[in-house]
């Protein structure tokens, strides 16, 4: 099995829950991270909020953060499952 081959979330049907899971986890991420930022930047408008507002942002790039990671620890768990490539070449 090669790593980040596009393939690999259809070897099995553990490979998609894993895969589906994951890309719940990298929305949700997505999401809260932008949403981190806009609030941040409405926050930096108002002289009172700005510490707020860079706490916002650095937990928001530390979500960008995530987003990698979370890729990197799917195709870990793919490799955990074993090489399936014979059940890939059997489905259509």
């Amino acid at each position: 099995m090669t790593i980040f081959h596009p393939g690999n979330s259809m070897l099995s049907s553990r490979h998609q829950k894993i895969h589906a899971l994951c890309e719940i986890a990298h929305t949700a991420v997505d999401f809260s991270a932008a949403a981190l930022f806009v609030v941040g930047s409405i926050l930096f408008f108002y002289p009172k909020t700005t510490d707020v507002g860079v706490w916002f942002f650095l937990i928001g790039s530390i979500f960008f953060g995530l987003r990698p990671t979370i890729k990197l620890v799917r195709e870990l768990a793919y490799l955990r499952l074993g090489d399936y490539t014979d059940v890939a070449a059997n489905v259509k």
